[in-house]
């Protein structure tokens, strides 16, 4: 069963920086990790820009609209050398930087997101460049290359970039040895938007932010009480994976390997959103649930070579009207019954053995489901997408050990090792008319 590895085995291959006249900074030594113990004592904010907010920041060949961010006058031409495709091509292009953004803690990750449309003959980039505590900044890094189709260039993330102190593991920016005491202070966020030199479409952005964070290494967490939403399940749709094995290998081996854009799929569609007819018609007709198939292939990282890179996944969920996405983390599942109070079903990123989640028959070293509800006496009602039918997606797991499984940092493998956990991933999908709930003391959406 393939699925999401979660960050320390997440980087497989590497490639150059493909803008034509800049160079990849040199790679760096893997995240070094300890083996300690502590409950809910993670650090947590996710700070963005929308709106009004975009006036904040500094603007070259991009102007505001009602609609969001977009190309004004270009600034300019570049040429970009497709790494997947061996294709180079110019493109107009202009930028907007965030002003200096202090994170209000010493951070070790963070996880940038976006919600976007890119007509036909359009695309963007995100950046990031942090300042650690000692003042020093870092290289500018490059988060994302996105379009929400694939007819113009190769959606992708960027292998082989840091320095000796940080460096980027597909979608999070990563302190390598925090215990070294040189943490991320503060960051700026930098939107480069594409558009065909002889078109007239551009990008629109209608949000971007990031998600800083700090988790204490741990095995285990002190659960949380509940009694928030416990006797509430929201009637979101099951899809299973499973019956997409085989299918598409093109994309991260097929869907025996798509969690996640079944996971968001499922909550799209709770939401009233899908792919029209129009946008599954190359799927192959005697396929069941096609729009996983449309969610697999539009979520496909070119260069992690699957469909589980976290921001890919919510700027899909963000493409269908009215929807906003971003990926965060949550300090408990009392963090998630307030969204499930609030009508919100959530996508959550855990990873364990086999006999550490009960009824689940398989372990997995990093998998997407959703929590669409909790039973009568707190347990977590989950649609599971690893399933042998749509039908058997819906399980019940005992809260003591999702909220384990899921919110740790470290874990003890099959082989009596020492592997890594999520620490409370999640990815957060709602209409724009809803409201976030109000949690007192949370920052972290």
């Amino acid at each position: 069963m393939a699925m999401r590895p979660l960050r320390a085995a997440a980087v497989a291959g590497v490639t150059a920086l493909a803008i034509l006249g800049t160079t990849s900074p040199a790679g760096a030594a893997k995240p070094a990790t300890g083996t300690t113990t502590s409950a809910h004592d993670e650090q947590i904010t996710w700070q963005g820009w929308s709106g009004a907010a975009w006036s904040a920041g500094a603007a070259a060949g991009t102007a505001v609209t009602a609609a969001g961010l977009t190309l004004g006058t270009p600034i300019g031409t570049v040429q970009y050398k497709d790494p997947h495709r061996s294709v180079r091509r110019s493109w107009a292009y202009g930028t907007w930087t965030s002003p200096l953004t202090e994170v209000g803690f010493g951070a070790t990750e963070l996880v940038a997101s976006w919600n976007a449309d890119t007509p036909a003959g359009t695309w963007l980039q995100v950046e990031l460049q942090g300042t650690y505590t000692t003042g020093v900044r870092t290289p500018w890094y490059v988060m994302s290359r996105w379009a929400s189709g694939d007819a113009d260039m190769t959606r992708t993330s960027v292998d082989r970039q840091g320095d000796r102190t940080s460096s980027i593991w597909t979608d999070t920016f990563a302190i390598n040895n925090p215990g070294a005491g040189v943490l991320l202070r503060a960051y700026q966020l930098r939107l480069t938007l594409y558009r065909d030199p002889a078109g007239t479409a551009s990008p629109v952005v209608r949000s971007v932010g990031a998600m800083s964070s700090t988790v204490p290494d741990r095995f285990t967490v002190a659960p949380s009480p509940g009694h928030i939403a416990w006797g509430t399940e929201l009637a979101v749709p099951r899809y299973s994976q499973n019956i997409h094995a085989g299918q598409y290998p093109q994309y991260g081996g097929g869907g025996e390997a798509w969690c996640s854009p079944t996971s968001m799929e499922m909550v799209v569609e709770y939401w009233g959103r899908r792919p029209s007819p129009a946008d599954t018609s190359w799927v192959d007709p005697s396929y069941a649930d096609p729009t996983v198939d449309h969610a697999a292939r539009m979520t496909y990282d070119a260069q992690y070579g699957g469909t589980g890179n976290w921001p890919f996944n919510t700027a899909y969920a963000a493409t269908f009207p009215g929807l906003e996405a971003k990926v965060t983390r949550l300090h408990s599942l009392d963090e998630i019954e307030h969204f499930i109070a609030a009508g919100i079903p959530v996508v959550t990123s855990q990873s364990f053995l086999a006999g550490e989640l009960d009824g689940a028959g398989y372990g997995t070293a990093g998998h997407l489901m959703v929590v669409i509800g909790f039973t009568a006496t707190g347990d977590v009602i989950a649609n599971d997408p690893a399933s042998p039918s749509d039908d058997a997606v819906r399980h019940i797991y005992r809260r003591d050990q999702f909220e384990q499984i899921w919110l740790r940092t470290k874990r003890t493998t099959a082989n009596g090792g020492t592997g890594t956990g999520s620490g409370g991933i999640v990815y957060l999908i709602k209409p724009t008319t809803v409201a976030w709930p109000s949690v007192a003391g949370s920052t972290n959406w």
